[in-house]
């Protein structure tokens, strides 16, 4: 009996948490973000530039002539305009806080509102790998711009049913509230061609591999298992090098033939050992047959210690620059962000701190407009929190050659310290002294020595101005 009780009272405790948490965090709050127009702003790669062209031939004819070649090179990237960066931002995939999902396996949760936001930001950079491996970076969601600044004002109001109902459920122990769904959009009108047909089937199947069930390959509730190994339970605090641990082991786990050509590689103690990733590409595939695969290459770093050293800026500037990254899921402390761009100073992220109804991926045709992000936030550097994680996507041993000497040639270039923040070392781990044990142990997520080391680890309007 007194089992029976303590049950019932972590329960109504979970439940009285978990509608203050969906209180916190279901407010979408109209405030701005703004960009300069005389400054270029990266995205995962891609450079835009908000000039009219008039404005731009002026500029560009003035500094050519001043400031040489530096302006020129920056301006061989530039491609687009307000419209075109927003197109591209809105296409990301955003993965936030979400509630009224299939309950946790030894939880009583269904929502990760106050304690997820690490592993949604980790989603967020693995589906951007998934999306440069199947759809390339010049795929756009074609009704990326339908979505206007009236879904926020929807989601708000909805909100308020929702949030009155799970509070006055959890006060009085129902189970399930009564709460009025989110209206959905009918079905789009427009035509598709075969190569639009076949994007969108793609788009569908990334995202439902995120979905909030447990079947999903790389959903909340797959994510907590592989967690589980390395003493993570539900309703934890994930570290940003942890999350790369266990996004490796749920792509090494994943079933669906479609992910057999992706693998994922997590550096150890900073450093890339160029071999390991190779052979990684270079395994047989599930059907026994010899190929290449694509890798998504994870490195989990410190930026300073208490806070961030600003001397790093340039770097986190340069990578987000390159065509192979993927993000960075970083922060401010205890609140995780996915970082996908800069503009001058400051990073453009994605925030996972809003908590979204639960969306049931395996319906047909289920809707997306939740799952993309209709404005950018920004975020001074000085801000962000020293522990991260970067993300790099190579589809090739020949990318993957090509990228290392890039990044290589960037770290030296940028680092004021005697030591680069990481390394690409010539070789397989086990060929160093100083190098761990290998990471594949049959029934665990981490090597003892993996453990020591993590120990060490601890919407908006768009303004132009």
């Amino acid at each position: 009996m007194e089992a029976t009780g303590t049950d019932e009272v972590e329960k109504i405790k979970s439940k009285f948490m978990s509608a203050w948490h969906n209180m916190k965090y279901s407010w979408v709050l109209k405030t701005k973000t703004y960009f300069s127009r005389n400054s270029p702003v990266f995205l995962l790669g891609k450079c835009y530039h908000f000039k009219t062209e008039g404005e731009y031939r002026a500029v560009h004819s003035f500094q050519s002539s001043s400031a040489g070649s530096n302006f020129d090179k920056i301006n061989t990237e530039i491609s687009g305009n307000v419209e075109e960066f927003r197109r591209d931002f809105i296409s990301r995939i955003w993965l936030t806080y979400r509630e009224e999902f299939p309950q946790i396996k030894g939880s009583a949760l269904t929502t990760d509102c106050g304690w997820g936001c690490t592993l949604r930001t980790g989603q967020m950079l693995l589906a951007q790998g998934l999306m440069l491996h199947f759809l390339g970076r010049a795929w756009v969601w074609p009704e990326a711009l339908d979505m206007d600044s009236c879904d926020s004002e929807s989601w708000t109001s909805s909100t308020v049913r929702r949030l009155t109902a799970s509070l006055e459920a959890s006060l009085t122990a129902e189970r399930d509230p009564k709460v009025l769904p989110r209206p959905q959009r009918g079905p789009t009108s427009r035509d598709w061609d075969g190569s639009e047909m076949r994007n969108e089937i793609y788009h569908r199947k990334i995202i439902s591999w995120f979905g909030d069930s447990p079947l999903a390959a790389f959903g909340l509730h797959q994510l907590i298992e592989y967690g589980k190994k390395s003493g993570k339970m539900a309703g934890d605090w994930y570290g940003p090098a942890v999350v790369a641990h266990i996004l490796r082991k749920a792509v090494e786990e994943a079933r669906d033939p479609e992910l057999q050509g992706v693998t994922v590689y997590v550096a150890q103690d900073c450093t890339v050992y160029s071999s390991d990733v190779i052979d990684r590409q270079c395994s047989f595939l599930d059907s026994g047959k010899a190929g290449t695969k694509a890798v998504i290459i994870l490195v989990p770093v410190r930026l300073g210690g208490e806070r961030t050293n600003t001397d790093y800026l340039e770097f986190v500037k340069g990578i987000l620059s390159l065509e192979y990254c993927v993000g960075i899921i970083g922060g401010k402390p205890k609140q995780s962000y996915y970082f996908a761009g800069f503009q001058d100073d400051s990073l453009i992220y994605m925030d996972p701190h809003y908590c979204q109804s639960f969306v049931d991926v395996s319906i047909k045709d289920f809707p997306l407009e939740s799952f993309h992000c209709p404005s950018p936030k920004k975020m001074s550097f000085k801000k962000m929190d020293p522990s991260c994680t970067i993300g790099f996507y190579c589809r090739t041993v020949q990318d993957f050659e090509k990228a290392s000497e890039e990044i290589t040639k960037m770290l030296k270039s940028s680092s004021k310290e005697k030591y680069p923040l990481f390394t690409f070392v010539k070789g397989h781990s086990r060929d160093y002294d100083f190098a761990s044990s290998p990471l594949h142990e049959e029934n665990a997520l981490y090597s003892e020595d993996e453990k020591k080391r993590l120990k060490r680890f601890s919407t908006e309007e768009f303004v132009l101005l």
